[in-house]
Parts: C-alpha cells; sequence; structure tokens
C-alpha cells in the first residue's frame, strides 16, 4: 500500500491478499454512504449490497464503534445472511480522523473462526489504510 492514496485500490489489495492467504470465505470491504454500507472491494461470493446503519454484524459494529467476533452468526440477532455458508464473523471498523469510513467484514465456513488475536492483527492492518 505505500505510495498508493487511493482508499479503493488498497482495500482491494488488503481483501486479495487476506482472502487468498488464510482461506476465508468471504472477505472484504462495507464503505460508509450516508446512513448505509455499501458494498466496496472483496473476494468470496456475491455479497449483499447495502446494510443498514445497525443492522447485521456489519452494521451492529458500525454503530458500536468498536470490531465484533461472532462465533456463530445464527445465534446473532438481526443477522444478515448473504450467504447460507457463513457460519463465523468478524467485522472490524476502518477509521480516518476518528470517522468510521467503512468495515472490513471477513466470514468463515467454520463455527468460532476468530479470536481476540484476529482482532487485534486486522485492527493494525486497516490502521495501514
Amino acid at each position: 500500500m505505500e505510495g498508493e492514496s487511493d482508499m479503493i485500490a488498497n482495500m482491494a489489495n488488503v481483501s486479495a491478499l487476506l482472502h487468498n492467504i488464510f482461506g476465508f470465505w468471504w472477505t472484504g470491504f462495507y464503505r460508509v454512504q450516508g446512513d448505509e454500507l455499501v458494498l466496496g472491494p472483496f473476494q468470496g461470493p456475491l455479497a449483499c449490497t447495502r446494510i443498514p446503519f445497525g443492522k447485521g454484524v456489519c452494521g451492529s459494529a458500525w454503530k458500536a464503534d468498536r470490531s465484533i467476533i461472532v462465533p456463530d452468526v445464527e445465534k446473532f440477532p438481526g443477522h444478515i445472511a448473504c450467504s447460507s455458508e457463513s457460519r463465523s464473523e468478524i467485522v472490524v471498523p476502518v477509521r480516518k480522523d476518528g470517522k468510521i469510513i467503512a468495515v472490513l467484514d471477513i466470514d468463515s465456513r467454520e463455527l468460532d473462526s476468530f479470536d481476540e488475536n484476529d482482532r487485534v492483527f486486522l485492527e493494525q492492518i486497516v490502521e495501514w489504510l
């Protein structure tokens, strides 16, 4: 990302890198556009294109202003099932000048795939954006 100022280009490469190295089911970004999140660069199967503020895991992380780890998406109230194969999820806010501008969303086909180590390192990665 060094020397690249375009956020979309950097999001595209980060999602490709994480997806290919770790083999996640879905890896990508949703960008804040008004009062909803709009699908950004991603790797994986088709995805929901818009998520309202406070809805699903992504919208909830945005509203709570913090990362959220979900060991079993079927137990998350209001989970938005873009794919029935997604079983666990982590969502990490992306900030610019202290304001959330996007979220990094990663889904796994396995239960309980994410932990605090993942949260810490993914939060560091999105700081580079």
